[in-house]
């Protein structure tokens, strides 16, 4: 890609996360993590010195921050970071372009569609004619208003998310092609499609989804067409937004209304085929399987209901708890498990003074999600300390009969073999591991001789339906499973210099 003889400013600024309406936990500002000025472009490889999408615009970092998902944002540290992010986005040259890098499901108190606030007052800030690229989990939510103040939009295509650096490099690239050709700016198509289903229902991994969004490159790929893109949407938030929705933008209005109602017709088509990733079943039923003789090693099973990485508190120990009941469990020279894991600050500093290899009884979990299961008490053998993790803090292990309970100070995900190992834990030859998690991330994937998907209960219960959402527009599937056919026309967004008509349907 070739510079234009005076390089663009594009300002790069965003906040995500995945917030759970349904977990009483709460998201305060130090959870995202906030990177500022030249430190936001280390995020992203493509923008290191010398690559060619760094040469070709100059490139100036406000703020980004990204949480682990969890619970609602407050509204003090959604203000406190949104108020840094305009002081330091003011502060910088006026921008040609602003790349907004978010996720797409943040729910704040006392506020709904909380990213198209914060990119309304970002545009106060930068003014009208600034051209935005905004990038996105397919698990986010795309509102009429955030089509309309975005003038390029995409997100992932893949999920698990493999292509999440892929797709944040397209949204960097299409802005700055965008800006060297002068062009107007593009066409929007939108179509909200009533539907919403879990991610782990959803996985491109699997029919329908590997097809529905293999159509993606295909419409992508039509002449006039810019980009192409199919959110699931966030099934765990209860508000208006939340459902499925596709938009197709360029430079041909026809093209991208065509491409937008292909991919829509699509999704709607196969919404009654979707289905779990993997088999499913009672936490009971599960570890039945995974006992049976003949059962594959290492076996997998994901506590879904708590997953933090959806949403989850992180801390119910409803599925531990049921864990440490079995008997076959109970001696040291049983199956091997491993369970990841629970938080319990003060369990992880009595393991830490009383050091690796002793004795202790502790307590963790349910200081924030007790609905399901209260504290579980442990008397173990201390077998690992770990200090320094970006999300734990601090982590133990603590070996309970034959299990490896994993301890952490604060909630962790548990994605790569590494955070095993690094615990002087080997997952490949344990019998049995327990992660909260809903579909396997790749490396645990690879791992797994067999896994199913535990439907345990939580801030993010797969069981959408018993959730309880009241906000949703309706009728909605699987909700309403026997609605009616639903408009299926795209819907043309003007740019937003112009008035936005309508409501957000």
């Amino acid at each position: 890609m070739t510079p234009p003889a005076a390089s663009p400013v594009i300002a790069v600024a965003g906040l995500g996360i995945e917030s759970s309406t349904f977990s009483p936990a709460r998201t305060h500002a130090a959870a995202f993590h906030p990177q500022r000025g030249e430190e936001v472009l280390t995020r992203y490889p493509f923008l290191a010195p010398g690559q060619p999408l760094r040469e070709a615009a100059d490139w100036r970092g406000a703020l980004v921050g990204k949480s682990l998902p969890g619970g609602i944002v407050t509204a003090e540290a959604f203000a406190a970071l949104s108020e840094e992010l305009l002081e330091r986005l003011s502060a910088l040259p006026r921008p040609d372009g602003l790349w907004y890098d978010i996720h797409g499901a943040m729910t704040v108190e006392g506020l709904d569609d909380a990213e198209t606030v914060l990119l309304g007052w970002i545009r106060e800030v930068v003014g009208p004619d600034v051209l935005v690229s905004t990038s996105m989990d397919l698990h986010g939510n795309v509102s009429r208003g955030l089509v309309h103040q975005s003038d390029l939009i995409t997100c992932y295509r893949k999920a698990p998310h493999e292509d999440h650096m892929e797709t944040k490099e397209r949204a960097a690239r299409n802005l700055v092609e965008l800006l060297a050709s002068g062009a107007p700016r593009p066409a929007k198509a939108w179509v909200p499609v009533p539907v919403l289903l879990a991610g782990e229902q959803t996985s491109t991994r699997i029919e329908p989804a590997r097809s529905v969004y293999a159509a993606v490159d295909e419409v992508e790929a039509m002449p006039g067409v810019t980009d192409a893109a199919i959110w699931v949407g966030y099934a765990w938030a209860d508000e208006p937004r939340n459902r499925a929705a596709v938009v197709v933008t360029g430079p041909d209005e026809a093209a991208a209304a065509a491409g937008a109602e292909r991919l829509a017709r699509g999704f709607w088509a196969a919404r009654r085929d979707f289905d779990f990733v993997a088999p499913t079943g009672t936490l009971d039923a599960c570890l039945d399987a995974a006992l049976s003789p003949g059962a594959a090693r290492p076996y997998f099973i994901s506590d879904s209901g708590d997953n933090p990485t959806a949403g989850g508190a992180g801390d119910v120990t409803w599925g531990l708890h049921r864990v440490l009941a079995r008997p076959e469990f109970a001696d040291p020279e049983g199956p091997t498990v491993i369970y990841a894991s629970v938080p319990g600050p003060e369990a992880v500093e009595a393991a830490e003074k009383a050091g690796i290899g002793a004795t202790v009884t502790v307590t963790a979990g349910a200081e924030v999600d007790d609905r399901h299961a209260g504290p579980i008490t442990m008397t173990g053998t201390v077998h690992a300390i770990r200090h320094g993790d970006r999300d734990a803090e601090t982590e133990v292990v603590l070996r309970v009969g034959s299990v490896r309970v994993i301890i952490t100070r604060l909630r962790k995900p548990y994605h790569h073999e590494h955070d095993f190992t690094d615990l002087d834990l080997d997952p490949r030859s344990a019998d049995l591991v327990l992660v909260k998690i809903g579909y396997l991330e790749p490396e645990l994937f690879d791992m797994a001789a067999d896994w199913k998907l535990a439907l345990s209960p939580g801030g993010v219960d797969q069981d959408l339906v018993r959730l309880g959402h009241e906000r949703i527009r309706r009728p909605m599937f699987p909700f309403d499973p026997d609605m009616a056919e639903p408009d299926l026309r795209a819907r043309l967004i003007p740019a937003s210099d112009r008035p936005l008509d309508g409501v957000d349907e």
